[in-house]
């Protein structure tokens, strides 16, 4: 089941990028990614109605709240500096570097929450992470000291909001795993929806304005956005965040293939490292039996 909502919310999440990078161009860059948060909190609040109309809702307690505050905090700092990444050194560069988050989430849930970390469970998640350095090139290699920090840093922050995230939903005792999911899915967007729009308000209003008259846009970037956090959450659910994000890796070679459907052609070193991210994401499901 983890498997299963790993790939949908990796699917929807291609398609909220999609839509923000439209979005990009219309109202800025701050602009676009606050949608995914302030549009995607209806959307969110939806889902957790009829989850609810189907079963009971767990209640929240301290440790739930505290954790999906961390997990909401540490993911808004990790996009502001996936996006500082990104100016500095380009796209690509940001991306390959911010995707070892793998590694750092399988120390850190060891470490947090007592998800185990086997020799093998670790080396599969370390050669698929190894697989998406290679198949990005060596362009982030001459990033820069400064660059290359920010950018693992902002992998790291991502990592520890998905410990945050799943530590809320282990927290909430009561209630099945989808109800206890889109719970802390609210929760965390409730917060965010809070942060994000007052940075707006008084950072850059213009903005929020972009958002209202693009409206149509952002509210199909917001499902789409609502609809992968509501599959990481249950995913995060079911296993340990460290083995949803490395088959999060399996995007890639997927992205080649229809690239190269697209006539774009398939360098020997692509193939070679998502030949890596394969084969350490067969790895991983492999002990994860």
């Amino acid at each position: 089941m983890w498997i299963a909502a790993t790939l949908i919310a990796s699917i929807a999440q291609t398609g909220r990028n999609a839509a923000q990078a439209d979005l990009t161009a219309r109202i800025g860059t701050m602009g676009a990614t606050g949608v995914r948060f302030l549009f995607g909190l209806p959307f969110a609040a939806l889902f957790l109605a009829i989850v609810g109309s189907l079963h009971p809702l767990p209640a929240l307690n301290e440790t739930a709240v505290a954790c999906a505050a961390a997990g909401a905090a540490a993911q808004v700092a990790a996009t502001a500096l996936m996006l500082t990444a990104m100016q500095q050194r380009g796209f690509a560069v940001a991306t390959a570097l911010i995707k070892t988050e793998p590694v750092s989430l399988a120390i850190m849930g060891a470490a947090l929450l007592g998800d185990a970390l086997t020799p093998a469970r670790l080396a599969a998640i370390a050669l698929a992470t190894v697989g998406v350095l290679v198949t990005s090139g060596t362009a982030w290699r001459r990033a820069g000291a400064l660059p290359i920090l920010i950018a693992v840093l902002a992998g790291t922050l991502f990592g520890l909001s998905a410990i945050g995230f799943r530590g809320g939903i282990i927290a909430l005792g009561d209630g099945g795993y989808v109800a206890r999911a889109t719970t802390t899915l609210v929760l965390s967007l409730t917060l965010q929806t809070a942060m994000v729009g007052a940075w707006l308000g008084l950072r850059d209003p213009a903005a929020l304005r972009g958002m209202a008259a693009a409206w149509r846009q952002s509210l199909g970037a917001g499902f789409l956005g609502a609809l992968a956090s509501q599959f990481w959450f249950i995913a995060f659910a079911l296993a340990p965040a460290a083995n949803v994000r490395t088959l999060a890796l399996i995007e890639v070679p997927f992205a080649a293939l229809v690239g190269r459907r697209r006539s774009e052609p398939l360098s020997p070193r692509q193939a070679a490292g998502m030949a890596l991210i394969v084969a350490g994401v067969g790895w991983l499901l492999w002990t994860a039996r």
